[in-house]
């Protein structure tokens, strides 16, 4: 199975597999780029468009796999952990949760796709159980099930982004000192339109919250500056094919307003938990690995700051290309964190 990741600006691609003493193996891995509107907020609104991007997707990876998991935005999924009596058939299980769902969900339920797995015991009372929910608009779940079969995939999982990334992040953080156990990690995606950030410690979600702010920028900032169309813009600022200035004038600014960014949001995390620092910073998503930003998070912040590979610590398939793969890791997370669930029972 391979993990399918549909993002306002491309779409990307990532298969895993094992060898035999059970290291991850990197088979396959990809990105697309998509044009401005073709999704805005999570809603596909140009349908054939992504399909034939996620078509063309699947050809230049070289993949012949066509089980997929996909993922939805946070702000399309439901999720809730309810405390319910242990001890209970699948069948009791099922109904309670659609019971409980009742109260959650702002929506008939003939009209949701509703999932739920156990979480484990409770830590509050004793012999009841902690059961996580998740529900979305089944008329979202179709039409990313749609553009899976468009393109002659089998959708066989369907995820919430933030989930998929915090998995592919977990192991990240179990390469960290004493395995990561008790450090607290601010993770921020950086997209296009929107930077999410996720604070996490133990696999648990200490904060989380979304800004307008985004990759996007400076492709603006790069037109503005020098009248290329958009379509230039973000393709020099892929290759680096910009004028002598351009790190000064519009690279610089750019940096300084994300550093900006990031330092509000850690500062929301102060404000609103009992929490005063953080013990790492993680940065993902296509600006990620802009030069000079890791240093001047971690001289505004104070907290050591790195950008995130997924793929550390894994063997490369024979498809792999090191020296692009590398250049565009940071994009690669959710897609990641999706083809991991290869591996889960």
């Amino acid at each position: 199975m391979m993990g399918l990741d549909i993002s306002s600006s491309s779409v990307k691609m990532v298969e895993l597999s094992q060898d035999k003493s059970g290291n991850l193996v990197l088979e396959h891995c990809a990105i697309v780029p998509l044009e401005r509107g073709w999704i805005t907020d999570g809603n596909i609104e140009k349908f054939d468009e992504v399909a034939d991007a996620v078509r063309r997707l699947i050809k230049k990876s070289g993949t012949k796999t066509k089980n997929v998991a996909m993922a939805l935005p946070p702000s399309a999924v439901i999720t809730k952990k309810i405390i319910l009596p242990g001890g209970l058939s699948d069948q009791e299980l099922e109904m309670q949760v659609e019971a409980e769902a009742n109260q959650y969900i702002p929506f008939p339920l003939d009209e949701v796709s509703l999932d739920f797995c156990i979480v484990g015991p409770s830590s509050n009372s004793t012999g009841d159980i902690e059961v996580l929910i998740a529900a979305s608009r089944r008329e979202k779940v179709q039409d990313i099930q749609g553009l899976a079969e468009a393109a002659g995939l089998k959708p066989v999982i369907v995820d919430v982004e933030s989930y998929a990334s915090r998995l592919a992040t977990g192991r990240l953080i179990e390469s960290l000192p004493n395995q990561g156990q008790d450090s607290i990690v601010a993770l921020f995606e950086v997209g296009a339109l929107t930077t999410s950030m996720q604070v996490i410690r133990n696999d648990e979600i200490l904060y989380d919250r979304d800004q307008a702010f985004g990759g996007a920028q400076l492709t603006q900032l790069i037109v503005r500056q020098y009248g290329f169309s958009l379509e230039e813009a973000e393709s020099k600022k892929r290759s680096g094919e910009l004028p002598d200035d351009y790190e000064s004038t519009v690279l610089r600014p750019f940096l300084d307003s994300m550093v900006q960014e990031v330092g509000r949001a850690l500062q929301f995390f102060f404000t609103s938990t009992p929490h005063n620092r953080v013990d790492y910073v993680m940065l993902a998503g296509g600006s990620a690995a802009l030069p000079g930003l890791t240093a001047a998070v971690t001289q505004h912040t104070t907290f050591a700051c790195s950008v995130v590979n997924p793929f550390e610590g894994m063997e490369m398939g024979g498809s792999i290309r090191l020296k692009k793969m590398a250049r565009e890791a940071p994009s690669y997370l959710t897609s990641c964190g999706l083809a991991l669930r290869r591996f889960m029972q």
